[in-house]
């Protein structure tokens, strides 16, 4: 098979590499692709990942059989609906399924209709009306959010009326914007490979979004680790009250898809899960501490999905768990700084090994001959082991031997796991 990636990102290069060891895989590329895709795949610079156009030029030119979509602006833009009316096969949501994750007001009335636990949450569309909210609710925690796919993930969880208002000036730039109630609890993340008659539960990982455990200003993501320990009563829970309802509520209201979808969830103290956001895609970082767990081929798991029988392939994966850590850019989330030459990238940080820790590129882009950086989050680290306390030390371990100015990390993902 050959096949197209749209992303430059770590998760992608994650996918990239996953997609590099399929014994099906002919010729693999990405667009645009990052500094370290480009030593086992061919970038492609040139092609716009959210130009339908462009991608479709660029799967004539290298005759592309299947294109997946890694990153979240070509669902936005009609990718997958210009490719498959060109007889080109996709992995991704479609465009009336992206709503779930590009509009949260949408979500929310979806997750009513199918009872599905949320956040108590009310949509504002104007600071005004906003700022008398919070000041009625002063002292009280909340999340706040874009009520759109931009910008990403970040988002604040605060009681501070005042850090909350400033925040939404921001977001208020792109639309309405969506406080929500506070949920205590471990964060999780759940992705389900989909197809039209079935689903596939791969390894779930907790995310780490806080520059640190008690911050409270915007945040992004800073590590997770894999496999997350939750018992079974848990699993349970999540599987009735949240998975089977919203699939069964995309398929009655025609919003089913051939690709990924990816369940933030926050799982209480007292072990009650709660769905935080929808995603229709993979999530960074949690794509790169579960990929390199995962032994199934990601192209029989494709062809599977094709033919509409993703549930009958068992998937495989280690006994190993991991630890993955960011490494980010000053100003990252808000203000990243780019331009930046990062030194000191071996071979072992672009070309991921089967043993020891595994390390994935994120936004960097060879210029001149330089690694340069273009965006937040630059590196994942990710430490693996025969417990999430190995994976931590073998994560930190490297890191501590390589030094990179101008990135930092927190120093304490996975930490509450150690045994």
């Amino acid at each position: 098979m050959r096949v197209l990636l749209l992303g430059s990102g770590a998760k992608d290069h994650a996918i990239a590499w996953w997609f590099s060891k399929s014994c099906y895989l002919s010729a693999l590329f990405a667009a645009p692709g990052n500094l370290a895709t480009g030593r086992f795949c061919t970038n492609l610079p040139d092609v716009n990942p959210a130009d339908p156009e462009s991608v479709y030029r660029a799967c004539r030119e290298h005759r592309i059989d299947f294109v997946f979509i890694g990153t979240e602006a070509p669902l936005f833009t009609g990718v997958v609906k210009h490719l498959n009316e060109h007889g080109i096969r996709t992995f991704g949501a479609t465009e009336n399924a992206v709503k779930l994750e590009g509009d949260r007001s949408f979500s929310r009335a979806f997750t009513s209709r199918h009872n599905i636990p949320i956040p108590h949450s009310s949509l504002f569309g104007d600071i005004e009306s906003l700022q008398k909210y919070l000041e009625r609710h002063a002292g009280e925690h909340f999340t706040i959010k874009s009520n759109s796919v931009a910008p990403s993930r970040i988002m604040l969880s605060s009681d501070d009326t005042g850090a909350l208002l400033e925040y939404s000036k921001l977001l208020f730039q792109k639309g309405p914007v969506l406080l929500e109630e506070y949920i205590n609890g471990t964060p999780a993340s759940c992705s389900l490979l989909l197809d039209r008659n079935g689903f596939m539960v791969l390894p779930i990982t907790s995310d780490y979004t806080k520059k640190s455990a008690d911050d409270q200003t915007p945040t992004g993501g800073m590590g997770a680790l894999c496999p997350l320990p939750m018992i079974d009563e848990v699993k349970e829970k999540v599987m009735e009250r949240i998975i089977k309802p919203t699939l069964y509520g995309m398929q009655v209201e025609q919003l089913s898809y051939k690709g990924i979808l990816t369940l933030s969830l926050m799982i209480t103290p007292e072990k009650e899960p709660f769905l935080v956001d929808y995603h229709v895609r993979f999530n960074d970082p949690s794509a790169q501490s579960m990929i390199p767990i995962i032994n199934t081929d990601i192209i029989s798991v494709l062809s599977a999905m094709e033919e509409d029988r993703v549930s009958s392939v068992e998937l495989s994966t280690t006994d190993e768990c991991t630890v993955a850590v960011v490494l980010a850019a000053d100003g990252y989330p808000l203000n990243p700084k780019t331009g930046m030459e990062v030194k000191g990238l071996t071979s072992m940080f672009l070309e991921p090994l089967s043993d020891g820790p595994v390390v994935f590129c994120g936004a960097i882009q060879d210029r001149d001959g330089k690694a340069i950086t273009t965006g937040g989050r630059i590196l994942t680290v990710v430490g693996k082991g025969r417990s999430i306390g190995e994976a931590n030390r073998n994560a930190y371990d490297l890191i501590g031997r390589k030094r990179f100015p101008g990135l930092w990390y927190r120093d304490d993902i996975g930490n509450a796991y150690f045994c």
